[in-house]
């Protein structure tokens, strides 16, 4: 499973190559819990990164930005365990895992939900699903709740703990969570430690997955419980009983992530670019009224002060 590096104090995530053969013999299953097909923002055919997660001897989460049509279409193979699930793009930043455990159930919370709020480039923000909104939505529903990149990735909002840490969520959405990313193939290494750190502070469970958008990727990244099928293992994922095993991507394997996602952005030019302006706007404004409220407080304390 690779050499666990000694600046992470926990003996249940693991920095390496996972090793699926060891786990199973251990009595675990293990899944990519993020990963990317052709419905959003990358080129590979879900067909052939089921073969490929088949051949490693693991599972696969496919986790399309606020699409399901392949999650959907795979998930009751019985050679594999194909976990149905999205990568929900909330209207104020974070990046939400949501996996179902019934297949049809995803299929019809999308099509009531998810569906109506879609804006031309369909894997970008949603209209009217900020964080809190995405969890009403999904409280009566069967699944499990992780935040992808919870620290988020090039000092941008769609990570969880990084929007918190901005004060523009607040924190009382933690109790909502099952679990938090904390290996993601994609991010730097601190960030993934700095997600370790923030998941055990927080008391949530563990998730790993590549975050992967090209072939490649599959496996890099890989979450582990003592189970037996996709309710068992999502069950695990809800009770804080798993093990993630991963490591991330070198430079070239991050440049061609960055490439290929790049390129499916494009085909939605320029609606893509006019979303993705008017959330760096967003975010401008929360960051404006943030500071505002500092200045207010800080001129109250100083009238108390000289009173």
């Amino acid at each position: 499973m690779g050499d666990p590096l000694p600046e992470v104090n926990d003996r249940r995530v693991l920095f390496g190559t996972p090793d699926a053969a060891v786990l199973r013999d251990e009595g675990f299953l293990c899944a990519d819990m993020h990963f990317h097909t052709n419905a959003s923002d990358s080129f590979t055919e879900p067909e052939d990164a089921v073969v490929l997660a088949r051949s490693k001897g693991i599972g696969l989460a496919i986790t399309d930005h606020n699409l399901v049509q392949n999650a959907v279409r795979l998930a009751d193979r019985k050679d594999i365990m194909v976990i149905p699930g999205m990568e929900v793009s909330t209207t104020d930043g974070p990046h939400i895992l949501v996996w179902f455990y019934d297949p049809q159930e995803l299929q019809s919370f999308w099509r009531r939900e998810i569906r109506p709020r879609l804006q031309s480039c369909p894997w970008l923000a949603l209209r009217d699903c900020k964080v809190e909104k995405l969890l009403d939505l999904l409280e009566p529903e069967h699944c499990v709740v992780s935040a992808a990149h919870p620290m988020g990735y090039f000092g941008n909002n769609k990570g969880l703990e990084a929007c918190i840490r901005k004060g523009y969520v607040d924190n009382s959405v933690l109790k909502r969570f099952d679990a938090y990313e904390v290996v993601c193939s994609g991010m730097t290494h601190s960030s993934n430690l700095q997600a370790c750190e923030s998941a055990k502070r927080h008391g949530l469970s563990y998730t790993g997955g590549s975050d992967g958008h090209i072939l490649e990727a599959v496996g890099t990244a890989v979450t582990a419980a003592e189970a037996a099928d996709r309710t068992q293992f999502l069950d695990a994922i809800a009770k804080n009983r798993t093990l993630v095993i991963g490591q991330e991507k070198d430079i070239v394997g991050k440049m061609l992530t960055g490439s290929a996602s790049m390129v499916r952005f494009l085909e939605h030019a320029p609606s893509a670019i006019h979303i993705q302006a008017k959330s760096a706007s967003y975010s401008a404004v929360r960051a404006s009224r943030k500071a505002k409220k500092a200045v207010v407080r800080s001129v109250k304390g100083r009238k108390k002060d000289q009173s």
